[in-house]
C-alpha cells in the first residue's frame, strides 16, 4: 500500500523498485516481415513523463481541484496524462465518446470543466457542438493542434521539464476523478471518485484475484488499465475500437497474448462471446493466461464453457459484480458457475454473482422507487427473498456530481456514510452467495405477481435457437402483459409461430414463466456502447408495444 492516499503514488513506488520494467506497451505498426512492432514506457519513463506534464499543467494555469475533460485514445499519452492529472490534484472527467452527441454535451456541461484535453477530433467536436463552453478556460491538444489557441501536450511537458516530483491529493476524501456511468438505463451520471476509492479498489482487486507484480495485462476496457501500474502489471494496449468490443479481432488479441505472454485479460461479455466463438472453431489456446475478468453484464454459461476450452486448466473466467458507483461488490469464477449455478440459472433462479468481496457490506431491501434518506426507513429482507441490492464498502462512492436528485434516489444515509442502491434486484442464498435478478426499473408488475428479467430470460435462453431474450411489459386492453423479445442465432432452424409454440411449452415447465405466451422476434437488440452487452430494454419496450398495438 502506498503511504500517500493517491492512486498515482503507486507509480513512483514502482519506478523506484522496478525502474526498467515495462509499464505500458502499445502496438505501433508492423516491420518488413509482418511482425507487430511496439512502442513502450518503462515505469521510470512513465513516472518522469507524468511528472513533467503535472508540473506543466500547473505552470500553464490549471489548479488543484480543477476539472479536466480527458478525451484521448488509449495509448502512451493517455496513461501519462491520467497519472499527471492525479499527481497534480486535477480531477479527470472521463466520458465514453460513444454516448452520443446529446449525452456527451449533457455530461461535459454538467461537470463544469475548466480544461479540455483531447485529440484534434475531440476538440473539433467541442468547438462545433459547444461542449463546456460556459466554463472552459484551457485547451490542450494531444497530437495535432487546430488553428485556434491552446497548447500541445509537448508544450505542456516542456513547461514542466524541470522541478520536483509532484504528488497532490493526499486527503483520502479529496475528489480524484469523475467517472460517468454507461447511460444504458438512463442519462449518464458522473460518480465522484475520491482518492480512497481508487486505492481501495486496487487493494481489493489484488486480494480477490491474487494479481502479482510482473504480470502482463491485456485490458480491452481502457479504464481498467489505470489500475495496472498500481498493481505492478504491464499494460498491453490492444489495437481495437474500444466502443465496439463485440467487433474485436480475436486474432489480434491472440497475437498480443503470444508476443507478450499475457497473464490477465479484461473483457466485456460481448467481447468474450466473439473470442470464444473464434477460439473454439479454430482450436485457439491462450496458454499463458492465468485469469480472465469480465464485467458489465452476466456472461452466458455457454460463453464461459467455450472460454474454458481456450484457457489452461488452472485458469478461469471471473465475473466481478458491481457498478461504476461501487466496484467490486462480489465475484464468482467459471468453474463454480459451470459445475453448479448454471443449472439453477437455467431453471429460473437468476444469475449467481458469488460471494461478497472483503470489507463490503451488502443488504437486500424491499423494492421501492421512492427516496430513502435514512436507513431507519429501510425494510431489510431475509435470505431467499428478492429485493433491491444495497452496498456499502471502501469503494462505494457517495454522490453524483451536480445531480442532487439522482444522488437522493441512489443513496441512503447509514451511520454517517452513504449506502449505494445498486438499482439491481436480487437475493442471498443459504450459502451467502448473492444472486442477480435484473434491474429494478426493468421489472414487470402484473396483477398477480412481479416478473424480474434475469430469472425469466435465462429460461428462454436455453432454447437452442435463442441467442438472447428480453422481458418487457406491454399494455393490452388496459392491462400490463409480459412479452419476450427474441434475438435468434443466425442459423436458427425454428422461427416464427413454430418457435413461439415451443417457447410456450417451455414456459409452462417453470413457475417463473408459466402463463407467458407472447413472443416477438427482433432483428438485433440495442445494446450499450461501453460493453455492447447491456440490452436496451427501454427501446425494446417501445418496439414491442408497437408490434402488439394497444395501450
Amino acid at each position: 500500500m502506498a503511504q500517500v492516499c493517491n492512486i498515482s503514488a503507486f507509480l513512483p513506488q514502482q519506478a523506484r523498485e522496478r525502474p526498467h520494467a515495462l509499464a505500458v506497451v502499445c502496438p505501433h505498426g508492423r516491420d518488413r516481415t509482418g511482425r507487430r512492432t511496439y512502442s513502450h514506457l518503462t515505469y521510470s519513463q512513465l513516472d518522469v513523463w507524468s511528472d513533467q506534464i503535472a508540473r506543466g499543467l500547473l505552470v500553464y494555469g490549471l489548479q488543484r481541484g480543477d476539472r479536466a475533460v480527458l478525451m484521448v485514445t488509449p495509448g502512451l499519452p493517455f496513461f501519462a496524462l491520467t497519472f499527471a492529472l492525479f499527481k497534480a490534484g486535477i480531477v479527470p472527467v472521463l466520458v465514453d465518446p460513444g454516448l452520443g452527441v446529446a449525452q456527451l454535451r449533457h455530461c461535459i456541461d454538467g461537470a463544469e470543466p475548466t480544461a479540455f484535453i483531447g485529440i484534434a477530433k475531440a476538440h473539433m467536436a467541442r468547438v462545433v457542438l459547444g461542449w463546456g463552453r460556459p466554463t472552459l478556460r484551457h485547451q490542450i491538444f494531444v497530437g495535432t493542434r487546430l488553428a485556434w489557441g491552446g497548447a500541445t501536450l509537448a508544450e505542456i511537458a516542456e513547461l514542466g521539464a524541470s522541478g520536483q516530483p509532484v504528488l497532490a491529493g493526499t486527503q483520502p476524501n479529496e475528489t480524484a476523478a469523475i467517472l460517468f456511468t454507461s447511460g444504458s438505463t438512463g442519462p449518464a451520471k458522473g460518480a465522484i471518485y475520491q482518492h480512497r476509492h481508487f486505492v481501495a479498489q486496487v487493494e481489493l482487486i489484488r486480494q480477490m484475484y491474487g494479481i502479482e507484480p510482473g504480470e502482463i495485462d491485456l485490458p480491452t476496457f481502457p479504464l481498467f488499465a489505470l489500475f495496472d501500474p498500481a498493481l505492478g502489471m504491464t499494460t498491453v494496449v490492444p489495437d481495437m475500437d474500444f466502443s465496439r468490443p463485440a467487433a474485436v479481432d480475436p486474432q489480434m488479441l491472440l497475437e498480443l497474448i503470444q508476443d507478450w505472454g499475457v497473464t490477465n485479460v479484461f473483457g466485456s461479455p460481448a467481447l468474450l462471446a466473439t473470442v470464444a466463438a473464434h477460439g473454439v472453431q479454430l482450436g485457439v489456446r491462450w496458454p499463458t493466461v492465468k485469469r480472465v475478468l469480465s464485467a458489465g453484464a452476466p456472461v452466458p454459461a455457454a460463453v464461459l464453457e467455450a472460454m474454458q476450452r481456450i484457457l489452461p486448466a488452472s485458469a478461469q473466467v471471473f465475473t466481478p459484480y458491481g457498478a461504476t458507483e461501487s466496484l467490486p461488490v462480489a465475484s464468482i469464477g467459471s468453474v463454480e458457475v459451470l459445475a453448479e449455478t448454471r443449472a439453477l440459472t437455467e431453471s429460473g433462479h437468476g444469475v449467481c454473482v458469488g460471494l461478497v468481496a472483503p470489507q463490503v457490506d451488502v443488504r437486500v431491501i424491499a423494492i421501492t422507487d421512492t427516496v430513502l434518506r435514512e436507513w431507519q426507513e429501510v425494510s431489510e429482507l431475509p435470505t431467499g427473498e428478492i429485493g433491491e441490492i444495497c452496498v456499502l464498502g471502501p469503494t462505494t462512492t457517495e454522490a453524483y456530481f451536480g445531480k442532487p436528485t439522482a444522488t437522493a434516489l441512489a443513496k441512503i444515509a447509514r451511520d454517517g456514510r452513504a449506502v449505494h442502491r445498486m438499482g439491481d434486484v436480487g437475493y442471498f442464498d443459504a450459502r451467502g452467495r448473492l444472486w442477480y435478478c435484473g434491474r429494478k426499473g426493468h421489472r414487470v408488475e402484473l396483477a398477480d405477481r412481479t416478473l424480474h428479467t434475469a430469472p425469466v430470460e435465462e429460461i428462454f435462453n436455453t432454447h437452442p435457437c435463442v441467442r438472447r431474450s428480453a422481458l418487457v411489459g406491454v399494455r393490452i386492453a388496459g392491462r400490463t402483459e409480459p412479452l419476450i423479445c427474441l434475438e435468434l442465432h443466425q442459423d436458427a432452424k425454428v422461427r416464427g409461430k413454430a418457435l413461439a409454440s415451443e417457447l410456450r411449452q417451455l414456459a409452462e415447465n417453470y413457475t417463473m414463466t408459466r402463463g407467458i405466451t407472447r413472443f416477438e422476434q427482433h432483428p438485433g437488440f440495442p445494446v450499450d456502447i461501453r460493453h455492447n452487452a447491456k440490452i436496451g430494454r427501454e427501446k425494446l419496450a417501445v418496439w414491442a408495444q408497437h408490434q402488439v398495438g394497444g395501450s
